[in-house]
């Protein structure tokens, strides 16, 4: 053979794998920063969803607290949240909003509490309703962020 076919098809050959190779690499980071956008959306939806969430949960539990009578939409508002939670949330989380909601319904059927016994439930931790939800999201938050890197 050759030697200028050699280096011709040597030359073609280094030029095909460095395009290739170049191609790869440029996919692979265009690959990784759409995840990584994705993560941070998906993070972005769950922190405004789990807000919302917190704030509802916890009007609805004070009012539990001091009334028998239920806040039907407030209830609703936050059985609807739970219902989205469904769609994004890890099964952890969902059960723990699910017991938050439960604890809220039974709360209703309990005595009214005065400021008084709020005070002291505020004192000894037991009117933290939400502790287990929030866990339960700070660990999702954190396999999310596993899941990027």
């Amino acid at each position: 053979m050759d030697a200028s076919i050699i280096s011709a098809l040597a030359a073609l050959t280094g030029a095909a794998v460095g395009g290739l190779t170049s191609g790869i690499t440029n996919w692979l980071n265009q690959r990784s920063q759409l995840r990584a956008q994705w993560l941070l959306h998906e993070k972005n939806r769950r922190q405004i969803l789990y807000r919302d969430f917190i704030e509802e949960a916890s009007k609805c539990h004070i009012d539990a607290l001091q009334h028998g009578e239920a806040d039907i939409p407030g209830l609703v508002g936050l059985y609807a949240k739970i219902s989205r939670m469904r769609v994004l949330s890890s099964k952890p989380v969902i059960h723990c909003a699910e017991d938050v909601a439960r604890k809220i319904m039974d709360t209703y059927l309990e005595p009214d509490r005065n400021f008084v016994e709020l005070r002291k439930m505020a004192i000894d931790g037991t009117i933290d309703l939400l502790r287990g939800f929030s866990d339960a999201c700070h660990d999702e938050f954190e396999e999310l962020q596993h899941r990027q890197f």
